[in-house]
């Protein structure tokens, strides 16, 4: 390990992302990372080469690739009865590979139209976890599909509680790179679709149940532990929503009747809008009549004219003259 430095890892970085996708790059940056700060830790290095490795700067764009319900039916219109209930299944509850082809008969309650999430597939081994802590978990499927997966079980090779529910020919359970490849990139190309994978069929109910639940029920089919992560990452814009929304705005701006309610609400918070009292001006004019009137009523002048204040200069000048006359006596 000491043989790696800094320039070899970024170079190798920069390799990939001219190949592979925005999330594997920055998954594998990810990955050298933690590998090299282990490495650290355990002294097997005495500095850390990937520490500084950066992003590089021309990444591939995330793909945003949806389906319309169209073609989703299609789809399912064109496989048979095993494929229509394993890809329906996925549909509408937006399951992760993984989590559908680990499936097995004792997972599903007809009774209660529910699965139990248990068990989930990696690389030929079935693992007891999932990929975050809610994942495992009961969902509910449709009354309608949970016929239809009746239906399969009685026609399906082995319908035993332990048998998977979607098995290949060995009687284990299907890989999904094999099965992607095998059955969703053929049916892609006969409906000319512009990708057919099981992470664009969960980008796509994210994004067409926009208007079928809130965000909150959305999240909980894909059964994500933040909110952010379906908004951000899984749901897309709708073209038409979009559009459809400008021109609500537009109308609404446009239209008599909102001018009229605009037009009433100015008008009522004109007449509810309180004037303003300014006190200071007012004590003052108060005190001013006072003290005038006062002057009036006795016959002189207000202290508040050039007589009156001469007058009072006056007074006050006689006053101290006075004064001065009774101390020098």
């Amino acid at each position: 390990m000491e043989n790696f430095d800094k320039f070899t890892l970024q170079l190798h970085v920069n390799k990939l992302a001219k190949t592979e996708s925005k999330d594997t790059v920055l998954q594998m940056r990810a990955y050298l990372r933690d590998i090299f700060a282990e490495a650290v830790d355990q002294d097997f290095l005495t500095k850390d080469p990937g520490r500084k490795v950066g992003v590089p700067t021309q990444l591939r764009p995330t793909d945003k690739t949806t389906l319309t319900w169209d073609q989703l039916r299609d789809v399912l219109a064109k496989v048979d009865l095993r494929d229509r209930v394993l890809l329906e299944l996925d549909m509408t509850n937006a399951l992760r590979p993984e989590e559908l082809f680990a499936l097995r008969w004792k997972s599903f309650d007809a009774s209660t139209c529910s699965i139990q999430l248990m068990e989930t597939s990696y690389k030929g081994q079935i693992r007891p976890w999932g990929k975050t802590v809610g994942s495992l978990t009961t969902i509910p499927i449709a009354d309608e599909f949970a016929r239809d997966l009746v239906a399969w079980q009685q026609q399906c090779p082995d319908p035993s509680p332990e048998a998977f529910i979607f098995p290949n020919n060995d009687g284990g359970f299907l890989d999904s790179g094999n099965y992607r490849k095998r059955v969703l990139h053929k049916l892609a190309e006969e409906l000319g679709l512009p990708k057919l994978t099981f992470q664009v069929i969960r980008r796509t109910i994210a994004t067409l149940a926009q208007k079928k639940g809130t965000v909150k029920d959305v999240q909980g089919v894909l059964r994500h532990s933040r909110a952010a992560t379906t908004t951000d990452v899984y749901m897309q814009e709708i073209p038409e929503n979009v559009r459809a929304t400008v021109n609500s705005i537009s109308q609404e701006l446009k239209s008599d009747k909102g001018k009229r309610r605009t037009g009433a609400a100015g008008a009522r918070g004109k007449a509810s809008k309180p004037a303003k009292r300014n006190v200071k001006p007012a004590a003052v004019v108060t005190m001013a009549a006072t003290t005038t009137d006062s002057f009036a009523a006795s016959g002189k002048k207000g202290p508040g004219t050039v007589s009156g204040k001469v007058l009072e200069f006056a007074t006050r000048m006689r006053q101290s003259r006075g004064r001065e006359e009774l101390l020098n006596a």
